[in-house]
């Protein structure tokens, strides 16, 4: 297993679940993951698997070499089984914050949402506030997903800013919803 050289850990666990460093393995179904659910990620293209392996060749292997990534991205394990992908992205280690992004695979979407959200959102606040001393994180969502927001707020998220038609989607303008969560313990 790699590890990042900004965190202290290498994987967090919690009862069945486990977030580890992203890993390979997991890339094709990573791909297949983003091509179904692209409608609410900001994807432009159907990815191809060259241009997954080229993305995890030419970004993802070279984040774990570095102080201050971009970018830490997981694997949610449960029972050892790959549920999905996310992380920290758009990383700002100067005013030490960061975006949470996450997404499952599709065929848990409907029944198993908020479980795996919840159980996400544990996880990375550990790994965020804990161990690399984030300050705040935060979503930064199109305004797609309803469910999303009542897991956001029982995970202790705030609706931090509702920015009005800011995305074009299928021909209409559509708000981006930003929850946040600040580290009390910072």
């Amino acid at each position: 297993m790699r590890n990042y050289k900004c965190l202290k850990a290498s994987a967090y666990t919690s009862g069945t679940f486990s977030l580890v460093p992203i890993r390979d393995e997991d890339k094709l179904d990573i791909l297949k993951m983003r091509n179904e659910q692209i409608y609410h990620l900001r994807q432009a293209e159907v990815l191809t698997i060259a241009m997954q392996e080229t993305y995890f060749a030419n970004v993802v292997s070279k984040l774990f070499d570095q102080e201050k990534p971009g970018q830490i991205l997981f694997t949610l394990l449960e029972n050892g089984e790959f549920i999905g992908y996310g992380g920290l992205v758009h990383i700002n280690w100067i005013d030490k914050n960061a975006e949470v992004s996450f997404i499952m695979k599709t065929e848990f979407e409907k029944d198993r949402f908020e479980y795996y959200w919840k159980n996400y959102l544990f996880l990375l606040e550990e790994a965020a506030f804990k161990d690399a001393g984030f300050h705040k994180i935060f979503t930064y969502a199109f305004d797609l997903r309803p469910h999303l927001y009542p897991v956001m707020q029982a995970s202790g998220f705030n609706e931090e800013a509702r920015l009005k038609e800011h995305c074009f989607f299928e021909g209409r303008y559509l708000d981006v919803v930003i929850n946040s969560k600040i580290n009390k313990d910072a």
